[in-house]
């Protein structure tokens, strides 16, 4: 299972924009606009209300780039172990 490293947190979608463009409600209780990375575009589905792991952009803080998308199961034992504080899942 994917951790968060330095400068990532955990994030819920919150609404499909379309294209490659999400928007997320993040851990720190900011909305981010984020964008699917090339490596995982066309490998992982991201539905609303699921658990993303992001990386927020050093230049412009209200963007991001979704790293990784959790399964139910990777998400609910995030949430059991208390990693999810500002967020319901």
């Amino acid at each position: 299972m994917v951790m968060p490293g330095d400068g990532q947190l955990f994030g819920k979608v919150i609404k499909l924009v379309g294209g490659d463009n999400i928007i997320v409600k993040c851990t720190d209780g900011k909305v981010r606009t984020c964008r699917i990375r090339g490596k995982i575009k066309r490998r992982m589905w991201i539905r609303d209300n699921d658990l993303v792991l992001i990386a927020p952009w050093d230049f412009q803080s209200d963007k991001a780039d979704i790293i990784w998308r959790y399964i139910a199961a990777h998400a609910e034992k995030i949430k059991q172990d208390g990693h999810l504080t500002g967020l319901e899942v």
